[in-house]
């Protein structure tokens, strides 16, 4: 695959995938933050989680078709945030950000902790929901 170089520029846009409770969350809080956030879902309705201070951008469509990315300005982001119910989506999203659009920094939600071994195959940072919960409730009976 060949790479498309994103214009020059500081690269302070961050792409967030899926705006779900935690992608909307993210979206406000970088948005207030005073970074430059353009969302993308699927579902129109799901940007009625946004908060009302978000000032970003919104693009309703699938996130694996390149078209939806390019209307997300991926190539000019220094940043993406895949945070989708779907570790697959997530991956598949990630890669394009990074061998594709050429996206410095990529992340990704994995709820399974045995796939992170492929996201990070990539150069693909992960937050893993289970394992942080796993040890916030370990430590909480005191034994972490």
């Amino acid at each position: 695959m060949a790479k498309q170089q994103g214009e020059s520029g500081d690269r302070d846009l961050v792409v967030i995938v899926g705006c779900g409770r935690l992608g909307a969350l993210l979206a406000g809080r970088l948005s207030q933050a005073g970074r430059r956030v353009v969302v993308i879902d699927r579902r129109e309705e799901a940007f009625n989680l946004l908060p009302a201070e978000f000032s970003g951008f919104r693009v309703t469509g699938d996130a694996v078709e390149h078209e939806v990315l390019r209307a997300a300005d991926l190539a000019k982001a220094g940043c993406l945030i895949a945070v989708t119910q779907k570790d697959t989506l997530n991956l598949m999203v990630a890669q394009v950000a990074r061998l594709v659009f050429a996206v410095p920094r990529v992340l990704a939600r994995v709820y399974d902790p045995r796939k992170e071994v492929f996201y990070q195959r990539f150069g693909i940072e992960t937050v893993s929901p289970t394992e942080l919960t796993a040890d916030a409730l370990v430590e909480a009976v005191g034994l972490g």
